[in-house]
């Protein structure tokens, strides 16, 4: 998104939608607060929050508290709904594949401002989780152009969770090929891919438990901004974010089998390894034992001038080889399994 336009107002009721493109000093500014009005639902996204200046200004215009300005800019962990009298306010972190690194979950902060015939909604980044969401406003696709705001917030926390999935599929999909590989051909390279895995699974966990808490806060409020009978639509992204979350168990189950696999296969070829040196070993221990007693250069020794004695005894150690080997092999001591 380009930095000229990097904020949009949708105005729009059943019969008519209209959208206003510019940059936060214009709303800051020259935009007139009257427009937005209960005679139609405005939406008024920000795609970044780099001017701060200006935000902080239309925020002063809108009556909105210094509170709400300062977490809109401040990294919050546990997200809360803060009640005021003119709008409820919280902030929660998307998550989206990031392109460039597997390795690293892209997140965001995303917070919402909702009153009474208005969303407000900031976004930490350029990235854009809502495409659908205007699709269903321009073309008057679903409920959206008949229900009012609190109906838009919950098409706009659906889109996050739906990304949630996305991730989740993603992660998925790089786990059964961890699969195939671990099974032809693991090596250390395997073992620090599963662990990255895990690491995103858990860093997705942190972002996704908030989320749950919120919507089941949304379905249980009394408050003038949630319409009644829009409830239902909390509870079921509640249901989802629970979804999400046994799904994230489930992957980290399958992740920590496959890291305790990928263990197990080592310490069977270290065995393996292990079971082919000691073999070495049994053979070469009677061996040494026959040099170590002709070594010993006593003069009364009776095989030490026998004319043949050298041949005899390199003979028995042959034999002595070839019996143990055989022995080895009819026991499987030496078949890779």
């Amino acid at each position: 998104m380009e930095n000229t336009s990097t904020c949009q107002l949708y105005k729009y009721d059943s019969d008519f939608f209209l959208v206003t493109k510019n940059n936060p000093s214009f709303f800051a500014t020259d935009f007139n607060t009257n427009q937005i009005d209960d005679n139609f639902v405005s939406w008024l996204n920000f795609h970044n929050l780099n001017d701060r200046e200006n935000i902080e200004k239309l925020c002063d215009r809108l009556e909105i508290d210094k509170l709400t300005v300062e977490d809109i800019f401040t990294e919050k962990r546990r997200p809360k709904i803060e009640e005021y009298p003119n709008y409820m306010f919280f902030s929660i972190r998307s998550a989206l594949p990031d392109e460039n690194n597997i390795f690293i979950l892209q997140q965001e902060q995303i917070s919402f401002l909702l009153g009474s015939d208005h969303l407000i909604s900031f976004q930490e980044k350029s990235s854009d989780h809502f495409l659908d969401v205007r699709d269903r406003i321009e073309k008057k696709r679903g409920k959206i152009r008949l229900k009012g705001p609190d109906f838009l917030l919950f098409r706009m926390l659906d889109a996050i969770v739906d990304n949630y999935f996305e991730v989740l599929e993603d992660i998925t999909d790089a786990i059964e090929k961890l699969e195939l590989k671990l099974i032809r051909d693991a090596n250390s390279d395997t073992l620090k891919m599963i662990e990255f895995q895990k690491r995103k699974l858990i860093e997705l966990r942190k972002i996704v438990l908030p989320l749950k808490d919120v919507t089941f806060q949304l379905d249980k409020i009394q408050s003038p901004f949630i319409q009644p009978d829009n409830h239902y639509y909390f509870a079921d992204l509640k249901e989802n974010c629970q979804a999400v979350l046994e799904e994230i168990d489930a992957n980290k189950q399958i992740l920590e089998g496959m890291a305790n696999l990928y263990y197990a296969a080592q310490g069977q070829r270290m065995n393996e390894i292990m079971k082919v040196l000691t073999v070495v070993s049994a053979i070469f221990i009677p061996l040494t034992f026959i040099v170590g007693v002709y070594g010993m250069n006593f003069e009364n020794m009776p095989e030490l001038k026998y004319t043949y004695g050298y041949y005899v005894v390199v003979g028995v150690m042959i034999l002595i080889s070839i019996i143990l080997l055989t022995i080895f092999i009819k026991r499987g001591w030496l078949t890779k399994k």
